[in-house]
C-alpha cells in the first residue's frame, strides 16, 4: 500500500481537510499504514496537481479557513486501478527475531526484560483493536471467531443465509480483524519466547 492511495480511499470515505485527514490517520488508518502530518499535506498537493483530487469550493472564502478535498473521476481510476494491481507478499524483515538469533550466539543479557516490554505493548495494541471492534462492528460480530454474522432464513424464503452489513462496513471490519489476529499472534509468540527465556537463564 501507498500513501496517496491511503489518502485517496479515506477521501473517498469522507471529504476532509489535511488537519481532519491527520485526526482520521491518527484513530483508524495509522494503525496499518503509518504517515507524518507533514508526509499527509504533503501528498495532499501532489494529488491535487495530478489531477486526482479537488478543493472543494467555499461559499464564503474566509481567510484561515481549512480547504476540504474531494476525490475526482481520475484519482477514483487511479484507485479502482490500483486494486487491480497484482503485488507479490513483502518479505518478513524482523529485527526482533533477528536479534534473538544473535542471542543463540552471545547470550541473552537483557532480552528477558525486552520480551516482556513488547508483550505489554502488544496487548495494549490489541485491547485497543478489540474495543475498536466492539464500538463499530459490535453488530457485525458473530461467533468467537468475530466473522459477520448471518440471518436465518426467513419464513418467506429465500437465501439460506444473509450477511449482516454492507460491502464498506464489512471490508472495514476485515482489515481490522486482520489486525486482531497479528496482535494475537504476537501476544502468543512472545509469549512462548519469554518462558522460553526464562527457562534458558534459569
Amino acid at each position: 500500500m501507498s500513501l496517496p492511495h491511503a489518502i485517496l480511499t479515506a477521501l473517498l470515505e469522507k471529504p476532509s481537510s489535511g488537519l481532519e485527514l491527520t485526526r482520521r490517520f491518527d484513530m483508524s488508518i495509522g494503525y496499518f499504514w503509518s504517515a507524518t502530518h507533514q508526509q499527509i499535506y504533503r501528498e495532499l498537493g501532489k494529488l491535487e496537481q495530478a489531477g486526482f483530487i479537488r478543493a472543494l469550493p467555499q461559499d464564503v472564502p474566509t481567510r484561515g479557513q481549512k480547504r476540504e478535498y474531494e476525490v475526482l473521476p481520475a484519482g477514483r481510476e487511479e484507485l479502482v486501478a490500483w486494486v487491480a494491481k497484482s503485488e507479490d507478499p513483502k518479505p518478513l524483515r524482523d529485527a526482533f527475531g533477528l536479534r534473538l538469533r544473535a542471542a543463540a550466539m552471545v547470550g541473552t543479557g537483557e532480552l528477558l526484560a525486552e520480551v516482556g516490554r513488547h508483550l505489554g505493548l502488544h496487548r495494549v495494541q490489541l485491547a485497543t483493536y478489540q474495543e475498536i471492534e466492539k464500538r463499530d462492528f459490535g453488530h457485525l460480530v458473530g461467533g468467537p471467531d468475530g466473522r459477520a454474522e448471518e440471518r436465518p432464513e426467513g419464513r418467506s424464503g429465500g437465501r439460506a443465509a444473509e450477511r449482516v452489513g454492507g460491502r464498506e462496513e464489512r471490508l472495514q471490519h476485515l482489515v481490522l480483524r486482520a489486525g486482531i489476529q497479528m496482535e494475537r499472534f504476537w501476544v502468543g509468540w512472545l509469549e512462548e519466547a519469554a518462558a522460553e527465556l526464562r527457562e534458558l537463564d534459569g
